[in-house]
């Protein structure tokens, strides 16, 4: 990776840490709209197809690497079809709320509460 592509994404991701205390994330809101976000990360022992990959769980992860990991899906910096495909609609708020919902429940609930 080049250095100006090092600085582009340390500039994005301090202008992402930035914006966060600007929105008033509501967890309760992002937990209705992570509900589709539930369906793969939130299944023990998920697994994509191809390529094969254990599918991260998000719960308890940090509201702030979330809310990057959703931007850079967006955008197309991270490539995957689906994950672009589910945050290419999402609006900063629904970013912000999604990831303050799984920042607040413990590593293996959201599974429990998917159910």
């Amino acid at each position: 990776m080049t250095i100006k592509k090092r600085l582009a994404i340390a500039g994005l991701s301090l202008g992402c840490l930035l914006a966060l205390p600007a929105l008033a994330a509501d967890a309760a809101k992002g937990k209705v709209k992570a509900e589709t976000c539930t369906g793969c990360h939130a299944v023990a022992s998920y697994q994509n197809v191809y390529p094969t990959y254990n599918v991260p769980k998000v719960a308890g992860q940090h509201a702030e690497y979330i809310v990057a990991a959703l931007k850079a899906y967006k955008s197309g910096e991270r490539a995957h079809q689906t994950m672009h495909a589910n945050a290419i609609n999402l609006s900063d708020e629904d970013m912000a709320d999604i990831a303050a919902y799984f920042a607040s429940v413990a590593p293996g609930a959201a599974a429990a509460a998917a159910k």
